[in-house]
């Protein structure tokens, strides 16, 4: 079943396209990497998929819901980790959190066993109390974490989930999206390649706002479009796949 589909999927900053027809579904169990060079439209994309920014073109559904047409119930289903994990400087973990369970509208034993299960699975009890500014970058992250998975939503967007984090935190991390992955759609964008040999059963590589590429691990290592990647050496495939990419406006001259 797909949780989640992107269809034709376009957005434009004036004459520049950020996002340009791309297209893809995300089934129930399944973890999608999302790669691409910086400034490809990983995050623009991850945005409209969140309801965060509306598409100039194309659409989203969320559980067979479209996004534009029911924002409420398709948001609810999502959750979201966004680019740098904005949050609320001056509140504790515990407050954040506890303001965004009740933003989800969760209430009594559920809320606090809610929060209870996102602070234990991204490890943040022992700086429930501290203020979010003095956190680390791995922490802060974390809490961003922490309120995505919140809700236990179905469908999970999330923005490079391990950047800053240590070695350890990145393995606790990829630990958590595979022990969530069989209930979820799950879409993680990140720079870090060996994540996608880690945890995902399925990718798609976009450049320049074009979907070039998608594949999946296979005996001895990925295949990505006609590319075949043996184990470790897929930063070579990403490169040979998005390197001579061209861009609208050169296909356009």
């Amino acid at each position: 079943m797909s949780l989640l589909e992107i269809r034709g999927l376009s957005k434009r900053f004036g004459p520049i396209t950020a996002v340009d027809n791309v297209s893809f579904k995300v089934d129930q169990g399944e973890v999608l990497g999302f790669l691409g060079p910086n400034g490809a439209g990983k995050s623009t994309t991850m945005k409209m998929i969140a309801g965060f920014i509306s598409p100039s073109a194309g659409g989203v559904s969320v559980l067979g819901e479209d996004v534009a047409e029911a924002p409420l119930k398709t948001k609810a289903a999502i959750g979201y980790l966004p680019e740098g994990a904005p949050t609320y400087p001056d509140m504790t973990p515990r407050g954040f959190l506890e303001f965004v369970a009740d933003a989800r509208g969760l209430k009594g034993p559920e809320r606090k066993a809610r929060i209870d299960y996102a602070v234990e699975h991204v490890d943040i009890g022992h700086v429930l109390d501290q203020s979010i500014d003095t956190l680390s970058k791995g922490y802060k992250r974390r809490v961003g974490l922490a309120q995505a998975i919140l809700h236990d939503p179905p469908v999970l967007i999330l923005d490079e989930p391990t950047d800053g984090l240590d070695p350890n935190q990145k393995h606790e991390v990829r630990e958590l999206i595979r022990r969530m992955a069989p209930g979820k759609a799950i879409v993680i964008s990140t720079h870090i390649l060996e994540e996608v040999e880690a945890v995902c059963t399925r990718a798609i590589v976009i450049a320049r706002g074009r979907l070039l590429a998608e594949g999946h691990p296979v005996e001895g290592g990925w295949q990505l479009g006609e590319h075949f990647a043996e184990p470790g050496r897929l930063d070579a495939v990403f490169r040979a796949i998005t390197m001579g990419a061209p861009s609208s406006a050169q296909e356009a001259a």
